[in-house]
């Protein structure tokens, strides 16, 4: 649960409101009078449970559901708006949810979900970093004969899937690196904290990150690629939890993912 202190007024900018660390008390004050509280978000173990339940059953839902709406040919825009409602819906309401349930009713506050100007700085930094992580995991993954196929595997066949596939480039860059770092880095992750130590939470999550991008297509294939986004998922939960907010990593996600689905395309032309 988000501790008592003093946030900003969800109902007045430019004051400042206590939260007594189960709602909003009739204390306020002007927004320079006193300092901000600017704690991790913590919720309890329960909603990262649950989000990891809703997370696998609306991936699985999407995957099976676009892979026959597929067949039908029907124009891109369908399969983007099909893809986001039943791949990254569940997820950010679920994500609202647990705001409203166990913390603050803001994403802000509850889970996170915060940019300040100096991450324009951040962001790019966790992304390279992120492939401080993930480079040296790949090279170990190749070294040591482990299958690894990546996620952008089939963009060059475009046949009766090229709906799937262009909605796909399309939601992993302008909707995962949203959706995603809510629900990994704001709520599971937030989540394990409140009963492992910080590092582990970070790994825990870093996995179920990995293993959400499990494809039975892939086959053994899903071995290496769940090590490798591992990696970056460690790198973007390490870095919501030292800045105390998720606005840096949601930056390097989209980063990480915009170069993934250019150099896809490019080898595919």
């Amino acid at each position: 649960m988000t501790p008592p202190g003093w946030y900003r007024d969800p109902w007045e900018a430019t004051r400042l409101r206590y939260w007594d660390g189960s709602t909003w008390t009739g204390y306020d004050a002007p927004g320079p009078a006193i300092t901000v509280v600017d704690a991790r978000p913590e919720l309890p173990l329960a909603a990262a449970l649950w989000g990891i339940a809703i997370t696998a059953a609306a991936l699985i839902a999407s995957r099976f559901t676009l892979i026959w709406l597929g067949e039908f040919r029907w124009p891109i825009v369908v399969y983007v708006v099909l893809s986001v409602i039943l791949g990254y819906g569940p997820m950010l309401a679920y994500c609202w949810f647990v705001a409203r349930r166990w913390g603050t009713g803001r994403l802000g506050s509850s889970l996170g979900f915060r940019f300040r100007p100096i991450d324009a700085g951040w962001g790019p930094l966790v992304w390279i970093a992120t492939y401080g992580a993930t480079i040296p995991m790949a090279i170990l993954v190749t070294v040591t004969g482990i299958p690894l196929t990546p996620n952008t595997e089939g963009l060059s066949e475009l046949d009766v899937e090229r709906g799937v596939l262009i909605a796909s480039m399309i939601a992993a860059i302008i909707c995962a690196p949203f959706v995603e770092e809510l629900i990994f880095r704001g709520v599971i992750q937030n989540g394990l904290r409140s009963v492992l130590h910080p590092a582990v939470a970070v790994g825990v999550q870093a996995v179920v990150f990995g293993a959400a991008h499990f494809d039975p297509a892939r086959g053994a294939g899903n071995i290496g690629l769940i090590m490798v986004l591992s990696a970056a998922g460690s790198v973007f939960g390490g870095a919501a939890y030292l800045l105390r907010r998720i606005g840096p990593s949601i930056i390097a996600h989209a980063l990480m993912n915009t170069v993934a689905m250019i150099i896809a395309v490019w080898v595919a032309v």
